[in-house]
């Protein structure tokens, strides 16, 4: 039996994990999680499992923030200062 979380009980929740986002952005799990060490995504680290926690709807909008502007050709420095 699998332990996902269905799309609708995901989009109905305030806070993803780092596997929700991949289903919901359609990027890669290597992607979020660098953007995610750069500083770029932050999380919340929840203590009972140590999971790290993201708010859904922030998330999503910074991911597609991040996305557009990789589209319009700036670097990963650059896109972190925009983000500052």
């Amino acid at each position: 039996m699998s332990r996902q979380r269905s799309l609708d009980v995901i989009n109905n929740s305030e806070y993803v994990t780092i596997g929700e986002l991949v289903r919901l952005t359609d990027m890669r799990y290597s992607t979020l999680k660098f953007y995610t060490e750069e500083g770029m995504l932050p999380f919340e680290q929840a203590e009972e499992n140590l999971t790290r926690r993201y708010k859904r709807e922030q998330s999503i909008a910074l991911i597609q923030k991040i996305k557009e502007l990789r589209l319009k050709g700036k670097s990963i420095p650059e896109i972190k200062d925009i983000l500052k």
